[in-house]
């Protein structure tokens, strides 16, 4: 059966707001006004968006939505938006409900019937794609890979011959073994790293899985030594599809 929200004067809005993901000039206009007027916030740590907003003085009411308390949270702004008020959500940092808490809000307001916006903006996997030099005809966002190295395996076994760029998000504790894993796997596939995008130390890096595994572990040597290495941050790991070569071109 379809469902279709339309708009209701009586009824609230639920504004789906991207922020930036380091640089605070990827702030969007719409952004910034949307985030000033509507009557309460919804945010994954208050104490991160608050610094945000107070850069851009932004004075509405932050109230914390985040995997722990998603659940309890749900009822009460689908109450709000009953109310009449707008509500936004919005994450740490870049589009909330990517690889973020956040779709079953989404999914309640909708099943409520409840108009949902888009308020588009900074997004890493993607930004992160458009600058790898990688294949973007199609892509797969796996978000975080699964913790057990096991149930990882079964994953990118699955996607082995799937005919996209593969996307992931990883920390900097489990980066150097995630490439050391996906090295065994696929050794030749092309492959970069990014690493901090859009903020002062940004770095992407390009080449094969045994590559780049070969550099994150000096560069994890060389920190557990205590000298300088550049494994700080979120990253981005991108891999390309089996048979991709840097030199090819996409008609």
């Amino acid at each position: 059966m379809l469902a279709k929200a339309h708009k209701n004067a009586s009824t609230g809005v639920l504004h789906i707001v991207a922020t930036p993901i380091g640089n605070l000039g990827d702030m969007t206009p719409r952004a910034s006004e949307t985030l000033r007027t509507v009557d309460v916030v919804y945010c994954e740590d208050t104490r991160v968006s608050r610094r945000l907003f107070n850069h851009f003085e932004i004075d509405v009411q932050l109230r914390r939505f985040d995997d722990r308390t998603s659940t309890q949270k749900i009822p009460e702004i689908i109450d709000l938006l009953a109310q009449g008020q707008n509500v936004a959500l919005i994450s740490d940092a870049g589009t909330p409900v990517i690889s973020d808490p956040g779709m079953p809000l989404v999914a309640a307001a909708h099943k409520a019937g409840f108009e949902v916006l888009s308020v588009p903006g900074a997004c890493s996997a993607v930004a992160a794609l458009s600058i790898s030099g990688l294949p973007a005809h199609a892509y797969y966002f796996g978000g975080f890979l699964p913790r057990k190295q096991g149930k990882r395996e079964n994953l990118l076994a699955a996607l082995d011959t799937l005919n996209a760029t593969l996307i992931f998000y990883e920390s900097p504790y489990r980066v150097t073994a995630v490439l050391q894993q996906l090295a065994e796997l696929y050794p030749d596939r092309q492959a970069a790293v990014a690493r901090e995008i859009t903020k002062r130390y940004e770095e992407l890096i390009r080449g094969n899985l045994t590559e780049l595994a070969d550099e994150f572990a000096q560069r994890k040597e060389a920190a557990d030594a205590g000298k300088a290495a550049n494994i700080k941050g979120e990253f981005v790991i991108l891999i390309a599809p089996n048979g991709f070569s840097g030199a090819q071109q996409l008609s």
